[in-house]
């Protein structure tokens, strides 16, 4: 029964894989040509069923993969299962579903944000990162916040790309939700220039933290009703980095 569960979902998502989709999708290292609304409409009707989430993560297929994320019970799977599937999540959009869909709801995710940070392997790092920016935003009580900068400032400039994305997203967190590190943020932000020249698209907020943390506060201010900056001194976007 399992295994003809199994079948049927794969040969739907084999229906709903579209050329140029793939195309895009390829550009940016996913190897897969679901649309992604189309795919959380059929998480939608599966629903949460841990077992055949377990055995679509086993095809290695990425849509099969993404699928997985969005029917599994994220509190499941213990310590190790998650550090597996990390390892084995290479491409992009399975790496960032897993991490925020399932890992930041489990209960072991604390104890591998350190370890994922201090892994040597960039990716796994990455996740480590993306976790620390989710507890300097939500639950920064206990972090060193100075040293995160500390390491950011030596590191983030020569980093890999997807580490070093995941390192200017906690810098830009840090800078937005703490003031008391904001100049800080932005001064490193200014001498480094990791992605300063980064394309940005209309209505999109620069990833280049200077920038990005200058339109958040502003927003966040503009929401209290007071005035943080002369009009003009920062970009008027109307989505975040992550919007894009």
């Amino acid at each position: 029964m399992a295994e003809t569960m199994v079948a049927e979902v794969m040969a739907e998502l084999a229906e709903l894989e579209d050329p140029k989709t793939r195309g895009v999708n390829e550009k940016h290292g996913d190897d897969h040509g679901v649309n992604l609304s189309k795919l959380r409409a059929l998480a939608k009707r599966l629903k949460t069923q841990q077992e055949l989430a377990c055995q679509l993560w086993e095809t290695g297929d990425t849509a099969a993969r993404l699928l997985a994320t969005l029917i599994c019970r994220p509190k499941a799977f213990d310590r190790d299962e998650l550090d597996v599937m990390l390892r084995e999540a290479r491409t992009p959009k399975v790496h960032d579903w897993l991490v925020n869909y399932v890992v930041k709801k489990n209960p072991h995710s604390e104890e591998l944000r350190p370890a994922w940070s201090a892994d040597p392997d960039p990716v796994v790092a990455s996740a480590g990162w993306a976790l620390t920016t989710e507890r300097v935003t939500k639950k920064p009580e206990g972090l060193d916040l100075a040293g995160l900068l500390d390491v950011i400032e030596a590191e983030m400039k020569d980093a890999p790309d997807r580490l070093q994305w995941a390192m200017n997203h906690c810098l830009a967190q840090i800078g937005i939700e703490h003031a008391e590190h904001r100049a800080r943020a932005i001064d490193i932000g200014e001498r480094l220039e990791v992605l300063k020249d980064y394309p940005t698209s209309p209505g999109c907020t620069s990833p280049f933290a200077p920038i990005w943390i200058t339109e958040m506060v502003r927003r966040q201010h503009d929401d209290e009703g007071q005035t943080l900056l002369p009009a003009g001194a920062v970009m008027a976007h109307t989505k975040s980095p992550g919007s894009m």
